[in-house]
Formats: structure tokens, sequence, C-alpha cells
């Protein structure tokens, strides 16, 4: 029975995701929160999950690789510094990092890639995100993961590609980026839409969702995946197999 350690227990994805262990055959090797000491969990754990904080990530990925324990970064709101620390963890530890654990979500990154990469340069790319009232951070998570899946396919990234602050007097679109659109209102727990759009014709990819349960269930596959792999950097949509 694989155990698995939480960072971010106290959390709504990390009380969620302990909660549905039992229904995937898998145990909770304990969980750590503000206050403790990342390195005890890494120690037992056959594999981690982090809901935590992206301040917390630097220490929560040290104590993975000390002990050598694979990780499944779902913390959203990280910056590039972030995400070199995970590629430096990922030399030495398996780690899947996601900004969102959704099994719908992998695969609607996976049709992303390949719609950009067969429709090419003159289709324009825009993603439509919206969230509660409450969310902290824009464009979420989904959002940028998304645009990075449709940029890798377009040869760029979307640090070069994306924009996400349109307002006044902008000029025509920049061809070749990829716009962001945040909106918040309500109790929406993540709706996000992926337009296509070229002279004539539109294509729309959308994906709801309906049940925070989704993130835990799809959390909780991707770390019964994760042991056993290479050190390296996995997405979800290779959890799926696509």
């Amino acid at each position: 029975m694989t155990s698995i350690g939480i960072y971010g227990s106290m959390g709504r994805m990390g009380q969620a995701i302990a909660a549905a262990l039992p229904d995937f055959g898998a145990r909770l090797a304990g969980g750590a929160d503000v206050g403790d000491d990342p390195a005890e969990l890494a120690r037992k754990a056959d594999v981690l999950v982090d809901f935590s904080a992206p301040a917390a990530l630097e220490a929560n990925l040290a104590a993975a690789r000390a002990a050598r324990t694979p990780i499944v970064v779902g913390t959203t709101g990280l910056a590039e510094r972030h995400h070199r620390m995970i590629d430096a963890a990922a030399a030495e530890i398996a780690v899947l990092q996601t900004g969102n654990t959704s099994l719908g979500i992998g695969l609607l990154s996976r049709l992303v890639h390949e719609a950009a990469a067969r429709l090419g340069q003159d289709w324009d790319i825009e993603i439509v995100e919206m969230h509660h009232r409450n969310k902290a951070d824009a464009p979420s998570g989904t959002a940028q993961m998304l645009g990075a899946a449709a940029a890798e396919a377009m040869g760029t990234t979307l640090a070069e590609a994306g924009v996400s602050d349109r307002a006044g007097l902008t000029g025509p679109r920049a061809a070749g980026t990829i716009g962001m659109a945040s909106l918040r209102g309500g109790s929406v727990i993540g709706d996000h839409t992926v337009v296509f759009a070229s002279d004539g014709e539109r294509i729309e990819l959308t994906h709801r969702a309906d049940d925070r349960a989704i993130f835990a269930k799809g959390a909780i596959r991707a770390a019964l995946w994760l042991p056993g792999r290479d050190a390296g950097r996995y997405t979800m949509a290779e959890v799926l197999g696509v």
C-alpha cells in the first residue's frame, strides 16, 4: 500500500486528498504545514504531494531531494524562480508539476498542444479562465499550463508569447501571441476555454470543473503513478498516457 505524505495537509486540497486515499487503496503517511519539519514527512512517505504555498516550495523540494522521495507539485502561483527549483530537483528525483491535477485538464493540455501544432500561425490563440471571487492569483495556473502547451507547439515559450495585460489603446493583436483573460466571481470552481480563431472560423476547447473532488482524485492518481520513475519532470498528460 503506497503511503502518501501531504504538504499543506490542513488546506482544502490537502484535506480532500486525505479523505479520498482509501478509495485508491493508499494510506496517509502524514501531513506537514506551516511550522512543521518537511524533512520528517519526506523520510517516511513513499511519495509526496505539495499543495502548500509558493513560499514553502523550496524547503519542501529540498526535503524531497534529501530523502530521494518523488513529489507531485500542485501548488499554483509559481514564479519562474520556482520552476528553476523544480528543474533542479527533477535532476535528482521524479517530480510531477502541474497547475491542475484534473485528468480532464491533463487531456485538454494535450489537445491544445496538438491543435496549436497542426493549425499553425494563421490561427490566433486566446485563453479565458474564470474562478471564484477569492482566488488570489491570475491568470490561473491552469491557464498558464494551457498557454505553455500552445507555446511549446508554436516553438516558443509562454514568457515570450503570453499577453495578459490588455487595457486601453493596445492596437491590433500582435501575431503569434497567446492572450489570457481572467474572470473572477461567485463560487466558480474553475472554467477554462482555449479559443483558436482564424478568418471565418473558430474552435473552442473547454473544460469546466463542477466538483473539487476531481482535483484530489487526479492528485492521487499522479502520486500513485510517480514512484519508481526515473529522475525527471513529468506532467499529468503522461499519467494519462497521452
